[in-house]
């Protein structure tokens, strides 16, 4: 997973983008880099492959503009190799825009034959700046970095999340998702974009997940949605409930080490509010409802990695307590061994990002099964909770 963060808004937009980089460092990453833009139009760009503090130390040597406007990104390799020409942003429009992405672009080969043949040049190897390209064509035509964007993102195939900016345009930054998160944080004179709320949470507890093909305008006044024809969009807002120190390690040498040391206090804090009186009160599981949860006859966890470890403990206490029976599955298996599913059948996901392309397309199979479906996540306004009950 990458990490993607935002800003525009007063002269802090570097402080803003590491500021989210570090706290987005537990998705993992083998590279790193920011675009900042200044009120004068100067775009200045870093990145690195390596840990973020090689970034930092870059960043030292030669400093940027702290401009109001700005872009930062984790990347794991996909298209490309781990290396600085590979590490985003990547440019277009001669170097006069920036773009970060998230995700596979999976008709980017034929679009880079495209722009091949209109005389385009590539200083790497990823699908990303296939679309840095892209976009650059679009505003020699339109001149218009939000049209050009809208126009870019509807060609594109796959899974991505997109930021970009212009140095014609500084004050605006611009997103798009399919498949792939991102979340607007709301600020007063600022606003934020984030691939989840830690990206920014350190500034402000509002904020909008963006849906499924939307796209986004920021600017420090005001906020933009709509879907990629244009049309605007519905726009729900959320108070996040955790603070900036929920992201941090906190002292300890690894996120691995402090999740461990903090079991007992997680058990405690998860149970608290919810035994009143020696009874279980679980107003999460009101969506189901008592009814309906009496007629389930299975349950069945859906999860990847670490997250399906935590399933089994999890099948081992609700089979000692609850009496029935529960199956954990893998969720990159789970679609494709035509799994037998009904209405008595509760399928419960568990996801820390909410984000988990298997185990996301695993609740959407489920759904359409004619299960319940119930979701674990740490990650608001994510969207493996939208999509499930």
């Amino acid at each position: 997973m990458c990490g993607i963060v935002g800003y525009v808004g007063e002269s802090k937009s570097l402080e803003v983008l590491l500021g989210g980089l570090r706290r987005l460092e537990y998705r993992g990453y083998d590279s790193a880099g920011v675009a900042v833009l200044d009120e004068d139009g100067t775009l200045g760009v870093r990145k690195r492959a390596g840990k973020l503090d090689r970034l930092l130390e870059d960043l030292e040597a030669s400093p940027l503009p702290n401009g109001s406007t700005g872009i930062g990104h984790t990347r794991w390799a996909t298209h490309g190799g781990p290396t600085d020409r590979n590490a985003h942003p990547h440019l277009g429009d001669d170097g006069k825009l920036a773009l970060i992405h998230n995700g596979i672009i999976e008709n980017f080969a034929e679009l880079k034959d495209d722009l091949l043949a209109d005389g385009y040049t590539f200083h790497s190897d990823t699908d990303t700046e296939v679309a840095a390209q892209l976009l650059g064509r679009e505003y020699g035509v339109t001149h218009d970095l939000e049209q050009a964007f809208r126009n870019t993102v509807s060609r594109l195939e796959g899974a991505f999340t997109l930021l970009a900016v212009h140095r014609d345009q500084p004050g605006l930054v611009v997103g798009a998702r399919r498949n792939s998160p991102l979340v607007i944080g709301l600020g007063e004179g600022e606003n934020f974009l984030g691939s989840d709320v830690a990206a920014f949470v350190e500034f402000t507890r509002r904020a909008v997940a963006i849906g499924q093909d939307q796209m986004v305008a920021i600017r420090p006044d005001s906020v933009t949605v709509t879907d990629f024809h244009g049309a605007p969009v519905e726009t729900h807002e959320f108070e996040i409930a955790w603070d900036a120190s929920a992201s941090e390690k906190g002292g300890w040498s690894s996120f691995m080490a402090k999740e461990i040391s903090e079991g007992p206090d997680a058990v405690a804090n998860t149970l608290r509010g919810r035994i009143v009186d020696g009874v279980v009160v679980l107003p999460d599981l009101d969506a189901i409802g008592e009814v309906d949860l009496a007629d389930i006859s299975r349950i069945v966890i859906v999860a990847c990695g670490t997250a399906a470890y935590s399933g089994i403990l999890g099948k081992y206490a609700i089979e000692k307590w609850a009496r029935v029976p529960v199956e954990v599955e893998l969720a990159h298996e789970f679609r494709y061994r035509d799994p037998v599913l009904d209405a008595t059948t509760l399928v419960i996901s568990i996801s820390q990002s909410g984000e988990t392309m298997d185990t996301l397309l695993a609740v959407r199979y489920a759904r359409e099964a004619g299960a319940r479906v119930l979701s674990i996540c740490n990650t608001q306004g994510a969207t493996i909770p939208r999509e499930s009950e």
